[in-house]
């Protein structure tokens, strides 16, 4: 099957090169190419694309900002970002917002077209580069957050603690909880295991029932759920 991407991206250079690269790509086909969010939510919701290769800071209309309404318009449309290496609060936004994927826009060809798949495969992919700075990022105790066209922590945001919800949300044990923090905080099931002293099969089991309660189908989208509903939190 062929994925239809479409390319969003504000400068004008960058984005025609990702038509080039991209089209060349087998079983991918390039249906549309975005300069802006509002822009991308136009051509997604009129072209229809399987998954969206998305640029994060872009004037008017953002990526985190596309993202989410994207989500909300047009919840099968996958959306892979593109970022720097300067961008760890957005890439943390973006991610709240619903991102499946991301990349750094140095990224190879092959790169580009495994995230593609993957994520239209329904799985997660985050760049190994961007995934070490981010967990870096959230150990050291920084607070992220994005100013333009982003709204200020609340209680159920960023900023939230664990401590501020009086039980867990969608019927979550504690323990469930507990682990799901600990997937927000980039722990492995064998670290988890190690953390609770219990088996690593038990913490499976536990990562399934809140797979169940939750209707969600990966960790990249269980450590979006802890940020939004206050389970976890920067710092």
């Amino acid at each position: 099957m062929t994925t239809r991407v479409l390319i969003v991206d504000d400068q004008k250079v960058v984005r025609e090169g990702l038509v080039s690269l991209i089209g060349l790509l087998p079983g991918i086909a390039v249906v549309g190419a975005a300069i802006d969010g509002d822009d991308a939510i136009r051509q997604a919701v009129e072209l229809g694309p399987d998954v969206v290769l998305m640029d994060l800071n872009m004037p008017r209309c953002n990526g985190v900002e596309a993202t989410e309404r994207l989500r909300r318009l047009q919840p099968d449309v996958a959306v892979v970002v593109l970022t720097t290496y300067s961008d760890d609060a957005w890439v943390f936004a973006a991610l709240q917002a619903g991102a499946r994927g991301f990349l750094t826009k140095d990224a190879g060809a092959d790169e580009i077209l495994r995230a593609i798949t993957d994520v239209a495969a329904g799985h997660a992919q985050l760049d190994p580069a961007v995934q070490r700075r981010l967990l870096d990022a959230l150990s050291s105790g920084v607070r992220f957050g994005v100013a333009d066209n982003t709204p200020p922590p609340g209680p159920s945001g960023p900023a939230a603690s664990a401590d501020a919800i009086a039980e867990p949300p969608d019927g979550l044990s504690p323990r469930e909880a507990e682990v799901l923090t600990h997937i927000a905080a980039g722990l492995s099931n064998a670290e988890i295991a190690a953390a609770l002293y219990v088996s690593e099969a038990t913490v499976k089991t536990h990562i399934n029932h809140i797979f169940s309660k939750t209707g969600l189908r990966d960790r990249a989208q269980l450590v979006g759920y802890a940020f939004r509903t206050g389970l976890a939190s920067p710092g």
